[in-house]
């Protein structure tokens, strides 16, 4: 018997076909063009954890739509004072919910509802004096829905919106934008949120830019910061994209100048590298995501900064998103950052509004101040993100949410503000496949508790995928049971 060993081959011994075909198939040209083949629905190999077959990036059912954005508030909007007015408070102001007609509040069984962070009884509930709206309403467009004057322009497009004034959730902090986003309780530990699973059940809409995009702050030290795939796989969690300008693309400029011929050879050389460490390990998930995000990260070099160039649109544009005011410019880039990377085939972008661990919108206190400032930073560029979508087309086949983790209680906390809410609040959806100037759900008179038409948040995950042309189901990941509730159901009285 030979004592040859096979790592003792000369360099120019011949291969097996097999050596050869394994060499190529775990190479970083062959993962490039795995996942070119898998965005058309051609690769569908099994995963080597999992042992399930991935989607082949492909619709189930014909969709209504090919795009998302979804627009989160962070820290809590109080309803009562924007989408769902409520003026039974000002009659019953001063009182407490057991000295109303409304005392059966306190015993509904929709208090049961809450999985709680933070200590919730009845005490608690009925120790607040119910205050009054601090803010007046009028109705918008045709549909007659009526806002509040903290959103005058967004009440202008109520004829292109359908509001949902009946949402519920069960966590009553700050995890509720976790809940929100994923359809998990943050004590039932992180799960994919709504974006990765978009980004892992359909195929790419372009090559050079991510299919799920996360702008604005993420959330602190929960879930990895909200923007995680958690077990669907690093390589479909989003990528943060910082809306500025003057540095469009964080860390993509060298610290000394180098030339584009030199970038070129620099990432021919990591691509090499790459694939002698893929064939190493052909089965390391995070290896194989890293190095598919070193070769987005080069394009992107080129194609972030595009989407950045605000300069190409006109002085008309810049009005729309509110560029020419000082306090709208900084979420009117935001807004139009969006539509230009919807432009350049991002499937599923999430914009978060609000510093700070909770979210600036979290008003225990000076709710006047806090939410008159806030709405005007986002209330226009928000109308001129939906105007110019209409103008252009591009709402036909773009799903866009407007939501917060939960709203604010129709009593005060303190002398000025209100507390988490997490039994009845609104959002609203519009664009592609969503019925236009219609109000569905609502609450009770003083906007306690959802009691027409009442939807988990993970109705909304439901109406995206339905729109989509995705069954959740077959999306289900093995040892990964989903209970009935995380699917949620399409709320059809919003489809067109």
């Amino acid at each position: 018997m030979s004592a040859f060993r096979k790592q003792d081959r000369p360099r120019n011994a011949g291969i097996s076909r097999r050596t050869f075909v394994s060499d190529l198939g775990t190479g970083f040209s062959a993962l490039a063009l795995g996942a070119l083949l898998q965005r058309d629905g051609f690769a569908r190999a099994a995963d080597p954890f999992t042992g399930s077959t991935p989607p082949d990036g492909q619709p189930h059912f014909t969709p209504r739509a090919k795009q998302v954005v979804w627009f989160m508030m962070r820290g809590g909007v109080s309803h009562v004072e924007a989408f769902d007015p409520k003026p039974a408070l000002a009659k019953y102001a001063g009182k407490t919910l057991s000295e109303t007609p409304h005392k059966e509040i306190l015993t509904s069984e929709y208090l049961k509802n809450v999985r709680a962070q933070v200590a919730n009884n009845i005490v608690k509930y009925d120790r607040g004096k119910i205050w009054p709206m601090q803010i007046g309403y009028k109705p918008g467009g045709r549909s007659g829905a009526e806002v509040s004057d903290w959103w005058p322009n967004v009440r202008e497009c109520m004829d292109d919106i359908a509001l949902v004034r009946s949402m519920w959730t069960t966590d009553n902090n700050h995890g509720a934008q976790i809940e929100m986003m994923s359809g998990k309780h943050l004590l039932a530990g992180c799960a994919p949120t709504m974006g990765a699973w978009v980004r892992y059940g359909l195929g790419s809409l372009g090559d050079d830019l991510p299919q799920f995009i996360h702008i604005g702050p993420t959330l602190i030290t929960q879930c990895n910061e909200g923007i995680d795939g958690d077990y669907l796989g690093p390589e479909n969690a989003a990528v943060v994209i910082n809306v500025d300008p003057k540095n469009p693309l964080q860390f993509a400029r060298p610290a000394v100048a180098v030339s584009s011929d030199e970038a070129v050879e620099r990432a021919g050389l990591l691509h090499r590298l790459n694939r002698l460490s893929a064939a190493e390990r052909p089965s390391d998930r995070m290896l194989s995501a890293r190095i598919k995000s070193y070769e987005l990260a080069f394009r992107m070099q080129t194609a972030v900064p595009d989407a950045m160039r605000f300069s190409e649109e006109t002085a008309a544009i810049h009005r729309l998103y509110g560029l020419d005011q000082e306090t709208t410019r900084p979420f009117g880039e935001q807004c139009l950052a969006v539509r230009r990377f919807l432009e350049q085939g991002v499937r599923f972008i999430q914009v978060f509004h609000g510093n700070g661990a909770a979210g600036e919108w979290d008003a225990h206190g000076a709710l006047v101040q806090n939410h008159s400032s806030l709405c005007a930073k986002v209330d226009l560029p928000l109308a001129g993100f939906l105007k110019d979508l209409k103008q252009r087309g591009l709402l036909d086949e773009t799903i866009v949410v407007w939501s917060s983790e939960f709203g604010r209680t129709p009593y005060s906390q303190g002398a000025d503000g209100r507390d988490h809410h997490n039994f009845g609040f609104s959002a609203w959806m519009a664009g592609g496949g969503i019925k236009a100037g219609v109000v569905h759900g609502a609450t009770d008179e003083l906007g306690f508790h959802a009691v027409e038409n009442r939807h988990f948040v993970t109705d909304l995950h439901a109406t995206i995928f339905q729109l989509l042309g995705l069954d959740a189901r077959r999306l289900e990941i093995p040892g990964r049971k989903r209970l009935e509730i995380d699917y949620g159901k399409p709320i059809a009285e919003i489809i067109a």
